[in-house]
């Protein structure tokens, strides 16, 4: 069996890059995938087919907090529109308006190992 491909899904500002650069830092394969800016709703399946996908999400002014961006509500709420069918199915969604980096990979490997825990017992 390959390694266990996680993808990671959002609007812009919800902590992706700094995830997926913890998870890579500890061997965990996982994909940004860019689905916020894709009117594909199924784009994250059909180019990474994750075998788990993590939906981080972010309050709007937590967004304009941590990054100064040249956009309004209107395009943060389109960017939700677009990551609808992602976030539907999601394995794991994560608001991380209030979380620290540290705690977001905490509850991202924790959910990761009890799912690799899950499917080793299926075997």
């Amino acid at each position: 069996m390959g390694r266990t491909v996680i993808g990671i899904v959002g609007p812009c500002a919800a902590g992706k890059t700094t995830l997926i650069k913890k998870l890579s830092d500890l061997g965990i394969s996982a994909k940004h995938i860019a689905q916020e800016h894709s009117f594909v709703p199924a784009m994250w399946e059909l180019l990474t087919s994750p075998d788990i996908l993590i939906f981080l999400d972010v309050s709007f002014e937590e967004s304009m907090r941590r990054r100064k961006q040249d956009w309004d509500l209107k395009d943060y709420q389109e960017q939700h529109h677009r990551l609808r069918h992602a976030r539907q199915n999601a394995a794991l969604y994560l608001d991380t308006t209030n979380l620290s980096p540290e705690n977001v990979l905490s509850q991202a490997l924790q959910f990761i190992e009890n799912q690799k825990k899950i499917t080793q017992s299926e075997k």
